[in-house]
């Protein structure tokens, strides 16, 4: 590999001591389905359970202690996204359990008729959800992508707005195809036409810095589990706007109560406990690389982006040279233009084998649909089993990125 890693590839070994998982033969390049976890992050797990593992809203000092750390948890979450205040930060187990509350929330706010459009692009965790209030007559518009240019294109969105739309819901980043979506044009459209945005965030948060504020969502969710962090997520909404949804816990919370009226048995206490390790670990790599103060998270961010688009690009420049070889996403890498979720598929070859040759050389990738069960189909890739897709994040090493390279070359030929 020949491509500028940029700042970061100095602090690689740095950043690897950060992860005990990384600690393996095996080169883990399935990072779209979950990112290895921070230590900092299971230490503070560990120091929570043993430590203040008691209920809180007590007035004795273990009590006191133990939701301190949860509330510092919270806010770390509003203040890595960029939230107003941690009362618009609602945690929950995974993304699609608070999409799908969410949707449960909203619903008694909706009437027969108003119109709702989804993308045949995401996760089906931000399509079920919204799928399921049509029983209530609430229409259910697609956009859809263009199989041609794979993309989702502005003026299909254009043609679906209407009076009647009440939510857009789309995402960040496609999970499979790698690409970012323009959100603030996006939510500049969807709030001119009187509608609110909602946004998957789950395959571009661990990539690029998420600022809900300067995006202009209305809604906005990840999962922690793959932003270096613990099995839990995150949904972002407006105050005003959580202020109208409907009380999803015991009768007597209050409407004004946020975010706990829209947690129901709460949050988990030890796994937000442990939230403010990752930010003090982006905060952390700022600083090695310069940043001023204030500026660690965008600096980390930055030198993030340029570190995977370098990879990405290396990878990219042997599938899209490869003649058996047919590249699902944005062929180029620019930083500005996609992630570094690479998927593709191979002529004449069911993508399961492929991914068991590369098993054999011990490179952990993933094939299937990964539960974007509506862009496979239109993409027409099913009788391949899906796609396969190698995720790098930045731990993600040159010498990682060249095994997969020599290892998909020994599997498929050279181009």
């Amino acid at each position: 590999m020949t491509s500028s890693l940029g700042v970061l590839e100095p602090h690689l070994p740095w950043i690897r001591e950060q992860f005990p998982g990384l600690n393996s033969p095996w080169a883990l390049l399935d990072n779209a389905g979950g990112s290895q976890t921070l230590r900092r992050v299971a230490d503070r797990v560990r120091d929570y359970l043993l430590e203040t593992n008691v209920q809180l809203g007590a007035s004795y000092p273990r009590s006191q202690g133990a939701a301190a750390r949860v509330q510092a948890g919270v806010q770390a979450a509003a203040h890595l996204i960029g939230a107003a205040d941690p009362r618009e930060i609602v945690l929950g187990s995974s993304t699609t359990q608070l999409i799908s509350n969410l949707a449960q929330a909203m619903a008694p706010g909706l009437r027969a008729g108003d119109e709702i459009i989804l993308t045949n692009v995401d996760h089906e965790a931000n399509v079920g959800a919204w799928t399921r209030l049509e029983r209530f007559g609430v229409q259910i518009r697609f956009w859809q992508i263009n199989p041609e240019t794979q993309q989702l294109e502005l003026e299909g969105l254009d043609a679906l707005l209407s009076a009647r739309t009440r939510l857009v819901c789309c995402t960040h980043t496609s999970n499979v195809l790698g690409g970012i979506q323009p959100i603030r044009e996006i939510a500049d459209r969807v709030h001119q036409a009187g509608a609110k945005l909602l946004v998957d965030g789950v395959a571009y948060a661990p990539h690029r810095r998420v600022d809900v504020q300067d995006l202009g969502v209305d809604y906005y969710l990840f999962s922690y589990y793959k932003v270096f962090g613990p099995h839990c997520s995150l949904l972002y909404g407006r105050e005003e706007l959580l202020l109208e949804l409907s009380n999803l816990n015991h009768f007597f919370i209050t409407a004004d109560d946020l975010p706990y009226k829209l947690q129901p048995g709460n949050l988990n206490y030890e796994l937000t406990a442990s939230l403010p390790g990752i930010n003090d670990y982006l905060t952390e790599l700022g600083g090695r690389l310069g940043a001023a103060a204030g500026q660690e998270l965008d600096t980390a961010f930055h030198a993030i982006a340029e570190h995977e688009a370098a990879l990405t690009g290396a990878l990219l420049d042997v599938l899209n040279n490869h003649p058996a070889v047919r590249m699902i996403g944005p062929p180029r890498h620019q930083a500005a233009e996609r992630v570094g979720t690479v998927s593709f598929v191979v002529e004449g070859r069911s993508s399961p084998s492929i991914v068991e040759a590369l098993e054999e050389e011990q490179i952990a990738v993933r094939h299937g649909h990964f539960y974007a069960t509506r862009l496979i189909r239109a993409l027409g890739l099913e009788e391949q089993g899906g796609v396969v897709r190698a995720s790098l994040l930045h731990y993600t090493t040159p010498q990682e990125v060249q095994q997969l390279i020599e290892a998909l070359q020994q599997t498929i030929g050279p181009a």
